[in-house]
């Protein structure tokens, strides 16, 4: 997770989260809600030790439908107690309320006129427990959460984003770089100790080149690995041929990677005054999801102080609106720094046109108590991540 807090006047409390899963409980705050009308049921559930996805192939297999006539607005985790609406076409109220499925458990059920679909949410509320922390703990979280409250929550892509193996914008950026043969070499070779005895044993191999002995120890379930090194073998070692193989799916999933990178990387830089505006700044409209350039720092800071606006960085891509004046300056000097113009972000197959990000997001109606353990509740917009807070509170 990223190490850079903007609360560092205020110390981490420490502690463990997740130790059990109703020390994370999430419950969606719809975007809208059912009408009682319509061909789709709309069920709220709560399922515990499940992923989204999860409980969706559950579901469908109870009720012998395909998991494609489910909807749902937001992934959640599996280490959580969560709290979700999922819409089931072609089914009756009758069917879903007759569910008895371990680790879900339906709470309401009704009906509207359309599919959930990702991105038909308002948010999340949060109720989590800290465990392992002294009962001074209490105040150092408020006066976290207050600053929090009045700046915002930096708005980082955090360690998931990056793969296990920590190189995901890595390998983002060699496809941008179109360099297959770093690429192969990141991508297959290069072990780490963290892995397991099998995969570090074939990326051996392929630091070796032994691309037909690799192929024949690495496990069946790396299907992208296994596709690439299968070319490079019938290839005769041609490694340009592993950016034609790999699928667009995870080809964009790197370049967003990289981006997730350049991104952070400006947001470190901005860290003390995400809340503020300078003049050529994009503020990104947060109810609108659109961006505007700021001519006058002092005229639309009033904005900013209701959260309405906030300052934002780049996705980097062939169409990204950069900033002007300072903060415009610091943008093209991390296209400098990593040699880059936004036309490098012209990939074959692929439309990498970028966007704005802000720099911040909004915590509403935290509140923080002592029960056995440091409790907090608290609201996020759709998207937004309670790691990020809780990184901010804790600092471990």
């Amino acid at each position: 997770m990223n190490t850079h807090y903007l609360t560092n006047n205020q110390p981490g409390i420490g502690g463990r989260l997740k130790a059990a899963p109703e020390d994370f409980i999430v419950e969606e705050i719809p975007l809208y809600l059912p009408s009682g009308q319509g061909q789709h049921v709309y069920v709220q559930i709560e399922k515990a030790g499940l992923s989204t996805p999860a409980a969706i192939r559950k579901i469908a297999q109870a009720l012998g439908i395909s998991p494609r006539l489910i909807g749902y607005a937001g992934l959640k985790d599996a280490q959580a107690v969560t709290r979700q609406t999922l819409s089931i076409d072609k089914i009756t109220p009758e069917a879903v309320q007759a569910l008895d499925l371990p680790n879900i458990t339906i709470l309401d059920v009704n009906r509207h006129q359309n599919k959930l679909k990702p991105g038909h949410l308002s948010g999340n509320r949060f109720k989590i427990k800290v465990r392992d922390v002294a009962e001074t703990a209490l105040s150092q979280a408020e006066a976290t959460l207050a600053e929090l409250t009045r700046k915002g929550i930096p708005n980082f892509f955090d360690a998931q984003r990056f793969g296990n193996r920590g190189n995901t914008g890595r390998l983002g950026a060699l496809i941008i770089r179109n360099d297959a043969a770093e690429f192969v070499a990141e991508f297959l070779g290069r072990p780490q100790t963290h892995e397991t005895v099998a995969i570090q044993a074939a990326r051996r191999l392929v630091d070796e080149e032994q691309w037909a002995e690799a192929l024949a120890v690495w496990p069946p379930s790396f299907t992208d690995e296994r596709r690439t090194l299968e070319a490079i073998v019938k290839t005769d070692g041609d490694l340009g041929v592993a950016f034609k193989v790999l699928d667009k799916r995870t080809k964009t999933f790197f370049i967003s990677a990289f981006q997730a990178e350049l991104f952070n990387q400006l947001l470190v830089d901005r860290l003390d005054s995400i809340d503020r505006l300078e003049d050529g700044d994009i503020a990104y409209i947060h109810h609108k999801g659109a961006a505007f350039l700021v001519e006058s720092a002092a005229v639309e800071q009033p904005r900013a102080d209701d959260f309405e606006i906030s300052p934002s960085g780049p996705i980097f891509g062939t169409k990204t609106l950069l900033a002007h004046g300072q903060p415009g300056q610091r943008e093209q000097a991390v296209l400098e720094q990593h040699d880059l113009v936004l036309d490098d972000f012209t990939v074959p197959g692929l439309k990498i046109r970028g966007a704005r990000r802000p720099y911040r997001f909004q915590l509403k109606n935290p509140e923080v108590w002592w029960e056995d353990g440091l409790m907090l509740t608290f609201e996020l917009p759709a998207g937004s991540y309670a790691t990020r807070v809780m990184a901010e509170v804790m600092k471990n």
